[in-house]
C-alpha cells in the first residue's frame, strides 16, 4: 500500500488551478452579505432580512458542494485539524509554506468556524423574524405604513409574552456576538491572506476571484 502524499514545500512550482464557480461565487457572495448586513443596513429592515436570506442560500449551496463538487472543493480536502493549522502557521512565520490541493489547515479551521458563526446568526435571525421571507416582511411593513396593524397584532397573539421575551432577549444577543464574530473572523482571514500571499508570493486573492491558483 502506497505511504499517503505528503504536500511539497513551497519551491515556486505552480500550484493546481482549482477555484471553481460555485466556490467563488459563495466566498465572495457570502463576503458582501456580512459586510452589508454588519456596516450598511439596518437590522430588521427589508434588506437586512432579503440579504439574510441570500446568505442562507449561499451557505446551503457551498455545504451541498462540500459534498457533491470537485474533489478540492470537498469537505474531506479540508477536513478540520487544529494540530495541522497551528503547525502551518509555524511554517508561514518561517517562511516555509506548502502546497495544499485544497485550502490549508489554518484556513480551513477558519472556514468552519466562519460556517459554525454564520449558522448562528442565520438561526437567531430566522427566529427574530419569525421565519418571515423577504416578500412577508415587505408586506408588513407596507401595511404598517398604511395604517393596517392586523397582521401584527394577529402574530402577537400567538406569543407567550413572558417566556418570549427572555427568548427573543437572548436570540438578539447571541444574534449580536455571532455577528460580531463573524466580522473578527473576517478580519482574520484577510490578515491570513495577506501573509500567506506574500509568503507565496502569489496573489490569493485574484486566485479567489478568478479561480487560476498559478497566478
Amino acid at each position: 500500500m502506497a505511504a499517503p502524499r505528503t504536500p511539497a514545500l513551497q519551491t515556486g512550482a505552480a500550484a493546481p488551478s482549482l477555484w471553481d464557480p460555485v466556490v467563488r461565487l459563495t466566498h465572495w457572495g457570502i463576503a458582501l452579505v456580512v459586510v452589508i448586513n454588519a456596516l450598511i443596513s439596518d437590522g430588521g429592515s427589508l434588506t437586512h432580512v432579503t440579504l439574510g436570506w441570500l446568505a442562507m442560500a449561499l451557505l446551503v449551496m457551498r455545504l451541498v458542494w462540500g459534498v457533491l463538487g470537485p474533489a478540492e472543493a470537498r469537505f474531506s480536502a479540508f477536513p478540520p485539524n487544529p494540530g495541522a493549522g497551528l503547525r502551518h502557521l509555524w511554517q508561514l512565520k518561517s517562511g516555509k509554506v506548502r502546497h495544499y490541493p485544497s485550502h490549508n489547515p489554518a484556513a480551513a479551521l477558519m472556514i468552519y468556524a466562519f460556517w459554525a458563526a454564520l449558522s448562528l446568526v442565520i438561526a437567531t435571525g430566522l427566529y427574530l423574524t419569525g421565519g418571515a421571507t423577504p416578500m412577508q416582511v415587505a408586506d408588513q411593513k407596507a401595511a404598517v405604513a398604511s395604517g393596517d396593524w392586523s397582521a401584527l397584532i394577529a402574530a402577537d397573539r400567538d406569543e407567550s409574552p413572558d417566556e418570549n421575551r427572555d427568548l427573543r432577549h437572548t436570540a438578539e444577543e447571541v444574534h449580536e456576538v455571532a455577528a460580531n464574530l463573524l466580522l473578527i473572523l473576517a478580519a482574520l482571514h484577510v490578515a491570513g491572506v495577506i501573509l500567506e500571499s506574500r509568503a507565496m508570493r502569489r496573489n490569493l486573492v485574484a486566485a479567489m476571484l478568478l479561480g487560476d491558483r498559478n497566478r
